[in-house]
């Protein structure tokens, strides 16, 4: 089915202005003028999902907490502490979009208030404003979400303002909601698409750890034990000092690999998640994996490998997909958790598949062959 306006722009709201939000946003800049589905660009998956361009994003609400964003037009909020991801985009326009105080719940661990300014959250003393009125306000066709990890009461806040407003929504971190029955439900009742939960990187942790595990799988070969090591200097790992915030995180992650093996490993013989802030390392995060298995005659096979990427760009790539899978959804009159983009772009989603069959299911929906 085609949209019903091609010359319509997606209208994206956001919560939580820090590192992945800078990306995503300077992003919407850098690419804006790629036109073709054909030409080969750096960092792209998609040029044109549907009939819809990079260029056809348009933010039109932002939220946050921190006195530093509060106010500040999103190109330039951007930009404040404590976001320290690469910039490739840095002479932005104003977007017209002001970053508005949200609700800080359990966005903010206690911890946080123990570290340098420059590196944590400073809380605005202001009043939130209503957010599901906001979006309306702004006719907001998606919100994603970026709250830090452990934030169950935000993220879930957040869900339901996009249910109240009528807006889809993309949920980049480890709440479940988009994989959870019951909040699956609320959105297929009031007809509205949402992807997730928890984003993805392009080439990150979680996907590469995946495929090995998945050719380990494919080829005959016994997984007995692996690893996964994460770290980095951004806020998401200040945030994650505290551990009791990372058991959403850590289920996420580990189900997602061991979604890729025919038999699960024990707890004892399987661990994935964050391991401590470095931080000089800024956005980069560093990734060690190491997998040790039985190959044929009972022979032992070990792989050890370091991954050193940007984090912040590394998921924004897969958000821009998301956002206009999120509109072809709508344009077709599809509600509730979008399988398919959920399964490629997400660590836990409703469903999951091997990469390659995400891959396949997502350019059927992108085509229209297939429903969610």
């Amino acid at each position: 089915m085609e949209p019903k306006n091609k010359e319509k722009k997606i209208r994206m709201a956001i919560a939580g202005i820090g590192n992945c939000c800078s990306s995503l946003v300077q992003g919407l800049y850098y690419y804006k003028d790629i036109k073709n589905d054909d030409e080969l660009v750096p960092g792209l998956m998609h040029n044109v999902v549907g009939d819809y361009k990079i260029s056809d994003i348009e933010p039109v609400a932002a939220f946050d907490i921190d006195k530093r964003k509060i106010g500040k037009d999103l190109t330039a909020a951007i930009f404040e502490d404590p976001n320290c991801t690469k910039v490739f985009a840095r002479d932005l326009p104003k977007s017209g979009v002001k970053v508005q105080m949200g609700p800080i719940l359990d966005g903010v661990a206690d911890h946080m208030k123990n570290y340098p300014e420059k590196q944590t959250f400073i809380p605005s003393d202001l009043k939130p404003v209503d957010v599901a009125k906001e979006l309306e306000r702004s006719e907001a066709d998606v919100l994603v979400n970026y709250m830090p990890v452990g934030s169950q009461k935000a993220t879930e806040f957040y869900a339901k303002a996009a249910l109240a407003a009528g807006c889809g929504f993309i949920n980049c971190m480890p709440v479940f909601i988009v994989s959870d029955k019951d909040w699956g439900e609320k959105f297929a009742k009031k007809n509205l698409p949402c992807i997730g939960d928890d984003i993805k990187s392009q080439i990150g942790a979680t996907i590469v750890h995946r495929v090995l595990t998945h050719l380990f799988s494919k080829r005959g070969v016994v997984v007995d034990r692996s690893y996964q090591l994460n770290f980095g200097g951004n806020t998401d790992f200040l945030n994650m000092l505290s551990r009791e915030r990372l058991k959403s995180k850590k289920i996420s992650k580990t189900e997602s690999v061991e979604s890729q093996l025919s038999k699960r490993l024990s707890y004892d013989n399987l661990h994935i998640g964050p391991s401590d802030w470095v931080p000089f390392l800024k956005d980069n995060k560093i990734c060690f994996i190491r997998m040790e298995g039985r190959k044929f005659g009972n022979i032992p096979v070990e792989i050890e490998l370091r991954l050193s990427v940007e984090d912040s760009p590394n998921s924004a790539g897969c958000v821009i997909d998301a956002v206009r899978m999120i509109m072809l959804a709508k344009d077709r009159g599809v509600g509730g958790p979008l399988l398919s983009p959920s399964a490629y772009f997400m660590k836990h989603p409703p469903q999951q598949f091997s990469d390659e069959k995400a891959y396949e299911m997502v350019e059927e929906f992108v085509k229209g062959s297939r429903e969610r």
